[in-house]
């Protein structure tokens, strides 16, 4: 399965919690889904218990999201087989994203966006993929804010070489308008496929599958 590379535009949902969940979008066929590892975030996922990730290897790209992590865990965890991507959520440097391509690690680098300054930040980094989400500082994202799409559209101009991940505020309502108007590689959604934090609504996740596809 090609998430970065898809001809079309992939599906990543992020902020599951509950196995059961993790299963059954595999079996819709969602491209990817993201565990958050930050520990401050209503969708979080401690991976020293939920060691169920590892069963999912190959049905389903599983994405780690980590907020200035200063330990050695999305390392320990990719080792180990729980993940297969690290997806960088805070204020990490290109440093920090040069050291998980050193090591062979998938890397994704999230950008909050607000003015074309962070556009130009973003392409910096080296990463495998970027997402470009709404600004939202000591949240990191999982607002259900967008931001504006021309913003995305400079980005995939200046850097058509990095596969871009779109997210903020990313719902059944507006996925195919994002879909169209920006091309992205991929959705990212959280809120926008959730009846509750951490909790998927499953007619939403088919919707925006339909879209992608």
């Amino acid at each position: 399965m090609d998430f970065f590379g898809c001809k079309g535009t992939s599906l990543k949902v992020c902020g599951v919690t509950i196995r059961r969940e993790a299963e059954k979008l595999a079996g819709m066929g969602v491209h990817a889904v993201g565990f958050n590892f930050w520990p401050q975030s209503k969708r979080y996922l401690d991976p020293l218990v939920n060691v169920w990730m590892k069963e999912l290897a190959g049905g389903i790209l599983r994405v780690g999201v980590f907020v200035n992590e200063a330990g050695d865990l999305p390392y320990r965890l990719y080792g180990e087989g729980m993940i297969d991507v690290v997806q960088l959520h805070g204020d990490e440097t290109p440093e920090a994203a040069a050291g998980f391509r050193k090591a062979g690690i998938p890397v994704i680098k999230a950008v909050g966006v607000k003015d074309v300054s962070d556009i130009d930040a973003a392409g910096s980094y080296g990463a495998d993929a970027v997402l470009l989400d709404a600004h939202a500082p000591k949240v990191f994202g999982g607002t259900g804010e967008t931001f504006d799409w021309v913003l995305a559209n400079a980005f995939r101009k200046n850097f058509p070489a990095i596969p871009l991940i779109l997210a903020g505020g990313i719902t059944p309502d507006n996925a195919a308008q994002a879909v169209a108007e920006v091309r992205p590689a991929a959705l990212d959604v959280a809120s926008g496929a959730e009846l509750s934090p951490g909790v998927k609504d499953f007619g939403k996740v088919a919707a925006l599958l339909e879209v992608c596809r």
